[in-house]
């Protein structure tokens, strides 16, 4: 299993707020008068009171004042700098075919809000980035297939109550209701918990580990760096300081807060449990209701 550190100690205060130097400076009420920018593809740049917003058909990249270099207006493109320690190369993000002269007005005010800063340059940007992707994740597809499944095992339960009531058949109701809907729970609760256990494992053996640390501009949010040097955001609610995530080598963005380690346990054991046992119970239901259903 690859493990990669969290941010080092300037990078983390610079995304938590711990330290008055690092504290991130709001862009002024001014910074509306930019000109939004629309570009290829769907591409949107604008200025918001917290700095920049770069949306993109999958990602959505917010750049604080503090990692901001200067704008670039080249054409009908413009380029993003991010400030970068001394004799590094700053990492620059861009957005294209967008008009001309509200390129060149967007850079300009920018830069003329940029030059107003007075603490050291001598600053890594990078943490000042934060990449959201827009993409599902795997724990987004997981929860909708489960979800999908309940809902069509319940209304399938829901029929053969409507069925046996209107065939009079009472009997047949009131065992549904106790063991089916009993059966129903326990099987995708099991589930749940075998499969996301299953994933965690997957992710400790092959995954990349990380530590994420708690964002101070938005509530519950948490800001990771991938192995290319980018930080990536996403909401978990309110945690700790740092919590620990991991994700697929192929896609970072692609994150997971894994359970503890009791937890863990918990998922796998009596999600297996409840996964055989409540699995029996549905078998044993479908033939009593059909043997139910011949008699009358």
């Amino acid at each position: 299993m690859r493990a990669r550190e969290g941010q080092d100690e300037r990078g983390s205060e610079g995304l938590t707020g711990t330290t008055p130097r690092s504290k991130i400076m709001p862009m002024p009420t001014s910074i509306s008068s930019l000109p939004v920018l629309r570009g290829r593809g769907g591409a949107v740049l604008s200025a918001e009171n917290i700095g920049l917003v770069l949306d993109l058909p999958r990602e959505q990249v917010t750049f604080t004042p503090d990692g901001l270099g200067r704008i670039r207006a080249e054409g009908r493109s413009v380029l993003i700098e991010l400030r970068a320690r001394a004799g590094a190369t700053p990492r620059v993000h861009r957005i294209d075919d967008v008009d001309e002269a509200a390129a060149t007005a967007f850079a300009d005010g920018v830069n003329a809000i940029l030059a107003n800063r007075t603490d050291n340059d001598d600053v890594d940007g990078a943490p000042f980035a934060v990449v959201r992707s827009l993409a599902p994740t795997w724990r987004t597809r997981f929860h909708r297939r489960i979800l999908r499944g309940a809902m069509g095992h319940l209304l399938a339960l829901v029929v053969l109550c409507v069925v046996a009531g209107s065939l009079g058949r009472w009997d047949l109701l009131l065992l549904t209701v106790p063991i089916g809907g009993f059966a129903w729970l326990g099987l995708w609760l099991g589930l749940y918990g075998v499969i996301r256990a299953r994933r965690e494992r997957w992710l400790y053996r092959y995954g990349v580990m990380v530590t994420a640390t708690r964002a101070t501009m938005t509530r519950g949010a948490y800001v990771y760096p991938d192995t290319t040097g980018t930080y990536r955001g996403f909401l978990h609610g309110e945690a700790g300081p740092t919590i620990t995530v991991a994700h697929p080598p192929e896609d970072p963005a692609d994150v997971l807060v894994p359970a503890s380690p009791f937890t863990h346990l918990v998922n796998t054991y009596a999600g297996a449990v409840l996964v055989i046992g409540c699995s029996a119970m549905i078998v044993l239901h479908a033939v009593m209701a059909v043997d139910f259903l011949l008699d009358g």
